[in-house]
């Protein structure tokens, strides 16, 4: 007997439909219909599962009369009206634990990329240029990581570099007494005393815009590396280009960017505005189009995390 409708907004990977639909669900594909064409059956769903197609507001969840729970494949969940949503009684579900090695994977390599300036001295060898001392490398394990956010990310950054043989630290405003082998829990203000490589894995919300902005960054008593993983609107693009012109920021890592749209992409990176455009012309910056959760076997991961979620609720 059927436990009722939930309704994939986007395509998850096929464990997750499979799953559900042994828990007795009815499973109904849905990767390209508007809210216009899936009207009636909004109305009929007990779930959703999506990652950022729709934006999830009051109109919409007003919509879904029977809802019970939204599943979001991945972390982010700033489209999404959790407070509305959990005042009707839905549960929002993510799935951060998917995303954590994948992440962590790569905030390791463009670490190693930056200290080592692979990037740059790739791209000079390309034009000819073949120059080995201004490409010498400093090495991790005389550095001090600051983690910002020891999360599911955070923490998994942690325990990777803890074969580096550097010292970790972390800062996390939401919670405290987390200290642990891999990352000595610090206040933000020895972070920044102490701090040669700092990497970024806050969510983003109203009290996180702009978190790293222009007075976080001149308080650090030394130049750093800056890594950003998370999300664009956490850090200010354009405090981050004045402190690297003042060499306050030696250099820096952004998997994303403020100017992204809501579905993680950027249509013409030629229109973007002039911090950009610094950016992606600066031999010690590195970007990548928002892939460090994007691995091949991540979504995967995803759909076994939220499986387990789904079945709770």
């Amino acid at each position: 007997m059927s436990t009722g409708l939930i309704i994939c907004l986007d395509k998850p990977h096929p464990f997750l439909p499979d799953q559900l639909e042994q828990l007795g669900f009815q499973v109904k594909a849905a990767y390209s219909e508007s809210t216009q064409d899936l009207e009636a059956e909004l109305a009929l769903a007990v779930g959703l599962v999506l990652r950022s197609r729709f934006t999830i507001d009051r109109a919409f969840l007003d919509a879904c009369t029977n809802l019970r729970f939204i599943a979001r494949m991945g972390i982010g969940l700033e489209h999404i009206d959790i407070a509305y949503a959990e005042s009707k009684g839905i549960a929002v579900l993510n799935s951060p634990e998917g995303s954590r090695a994948t992440v962590a994977e790569q905030t390791i390599g463009m670490m190693l990329s930056l200290l080592n300036h692979i990037n740059k001295a790739h791209q000079e060898i390309q034009q000819g240029v073949w120059d080995r001392k201004r490409n010498r490398s400093f090495e991790l394990r005389h550095r001090t990581v600051g983690i910002i956010g020891y999360g599911n990310i955070g923490s998994a950054v942690a325990q990777r570099l803890s074969g580096f043989e550097c010292r970790v630290m972390a800062y996390d405003k939401y919670k405290s007494g987390f200290s642990n082998p891999w990352a000595e829990e610090v206040s933000l203000e020895q972070l920044q005393q102490e701090a040669d490589i700092v990497t970024v894995h806050i969510p983003y919300d109203r009290d996180n815009h702009y978190f790293i902005n222009e007075g976080l960054l001149t308080d650090f008593v030394k130049p750093i590396y800056l890594l950003n993983t998370a999300r664009g609107l956490v850090l200010d693009t354009a405090a981050l280009v004045r402190q690297l012109k003042a060499g306050q920021v030696a250099g820096a890592a952004l998997d994303v960017l403020e100017y992204e749209e809501q579905a993680f992409n950027v249509l013409d990176l030629d229109t973007l505005p002039a911090p950009f455009q610094y950016l992606r012309q600066s031999p010690n910056v590195i970007l990548t189009p928002h892939t460090a959760g994007l691995s091949h076997e991540v979504m995967e991961a995803h759909a076994q995390v939220l499986v387990e979620k789904i079945r709770c609720v």
